[in-house]
């Protein structure tokens, strides 16, 4: 599904996300192993940032073994991978192994880093909650492309390509 620029969700995009270039927010995080990770632990690498909702919920699945699937494509071009949502490591740690996820994903238990980087707002029907965006950041930490709205389905091999554009 493709929506016109002229639809309001557009407007309201342009309206409220900050438009690239800009520096990523910081953030130090846990990983389901209990390791601390930091942006700082990517400086001088290409880093996919994704926000999602919830742990083994359908749409967030077909993200997370999307960006699985084109892992090997990603690393290749020098990029790393990480998710983010507000489910503890123990959920983490079995999402990963269930559906045999191959890149980070870390806690934001109390939403800080969720709001720094815009990605908590209305949902459908008024409710509020993390709105599923992905931030492309490049070697020295500023955030070149940001997809506001993004489709689970592919979205693995849509990064593989604007890492292709931005490294040519």
């Amino acid at each position: 599904m493709i929506i016109a620029q002229t639809h309001p969700y557009y407007q309201w995009y342009n309206k409220y996300m900050k438009q690239p270039p800009y520096d990523a927010p910081d953030f130090t995080l846990p990983d389901p192993d209990g390791k601390t990770v930091s942006l700082r632990d990517f400086a001088g690498k290409w880093l996919v940032l994704y926000f999602y909702p919830k742990d083994d919920t359908p749409g967030c699945t077909i993200e997370a073994c999307s960006l699985r699937d084109a892992h090997t494509d990603i690393t290749s071009l020098g990029a790393h991978v990480v998710g983010i949502s507000k489910d503890d490591a123990p959920s983490h740690a079995k999402f990963r192994a269930k559906h045999s996820l191959n890149f980070t994903l870390l806690s934001d238990a109390e939403g800080k880093t969720i709001e720094a980087y815009g990605c908590w707002g209305k949902k459908m029907f008024g409710r509020e909650g993390i709105l599923r965006r992905t931030f492309l950041i490049d070697p020295s930490g500023t955030v070149v492309k940001v997809w506001g709205r993004v489709i689970p389905e592919g979205h693995g091999g849509q990064i593989v390509a604007e890492l292709k554009k931005h490294q040519t």
